[in-house]
């Protein structure tokens, strides 16, 4: 197997930021949004990037990315989590949440200029382990996002907006 294919296959993912994250706990909200959020909310969705320990990728489809539209290295502002649905035409950019680093509107803009390229849809989602964790962080999470809570895997909040799983066009 080449040093590329271990790159994609790799299922170790942890914290963005070691120094403010719980490894362990980072580590299991990404296992989360890869076993219960994508079921319930991007059926049949392929990861394509996933962060690791030391800010490094542990799964980086670079490949994949050029086919959407997307030129990026390993160590760009990528969010913690992206997923294509092939299907719906979306790209799920997903930032796990167990102490920093949520989707409020300057994270929110990065994002969209780091894909402003992609032919997909982008979905901006913010994932914390539990209610009581993202409450403490409502009033900074941009709108035209989604945030969703590992436990309560089934459901999902949408923040304003004319649509529910976005996709909102491209701002000019």
């Amino acid at each position: 197997m080449s040093a590329k294919q271990s790159r994609r296959t790799s299922a170790n993912v942890s914290p963005q930021k070691t120094n403010q994250l719980v490894p362990g706990e980072h580590q299991a909200l990404i296992k989360a949004i890869l076993d219960e959020f994508v079921p319930h909310f991007a059926p049949g969705s392929v990861p394509i990037y996933a962060r690791s320990t030391h800010g490094k990728p542990s799964h980086f489809d670079d490949d994949r990315l050029a086919q959407l539209g997307v030129n990026v290295d390993a160590h760009a502002q990528m969010p913690d989590v992206a997923l294509h649905d092939p299907k719906n035409n979306r790209l799920f950019l997903v930032e796990a949440i167990t102490g920093n680093g949520l989707v409020n509107a300057n994270r929110r803009k990065e994002l969209t200029r780091l894909f402003a390229n992609a032919a997909p849809h982008l979905i901006y989602v913010t994932a914390f382990p539990n209610r009581s964790i993202a409450g403490c962080y409502f009033p900074n999470i941009a709108w035209e996002t989604e945030v969703w809570v590992a436990d309560a895997p089934s459901h999902l909040i949408h923040l304003n907006g004319s649509r529910f799983l976005g996709p909102y066009s491209k701002p000019s």
